[in-house]
């Protein structure tokens, strides 16, 4: 999946850090890195749907960020937060 653009709005932006204490620079680097990605759910507008990927920081975090695929190919991040150990395994054995 090629990401052309990386759209941020400051309500989800205070909400990862206040949450999850996530900053911008860390979702970039998941995206930056050769993520796993894989589809969560449709969206409610016609061909932006929600995907979930899945890698680590340059510190070495592993992070889930979720985002909407725009149709123009570019990405709206809706959340990022820890992985579970779950996720983390799952992430893992890919």
């Amino acid at each position: 999946m090629e990401i052309r653009d990386i759209i941020w709005i400051d309500v989800f932006v205070d909400k990862i850090w206040r949450k999850h204490h996530v900053k911008t620079e860390e979702v970039e680097d998941v995206l930056n890195s050769s993520p796993k990605v894989r589809f969560i759910e449709e969206g409610d507008v016609k061909r932006e749907d929600m995907y979930a990927a899945m890698g680590q920081t340059r510190d070495g975090r592993y992070l889930i960020v979720f985002f909407i695929l725009k149709q123009n190919g570019s990405i709206l991040i809706v959340s990022a937060r820890d992985m579970t150990k779950k996720e983390k395994k799952l992430y893992e054995k890919k």
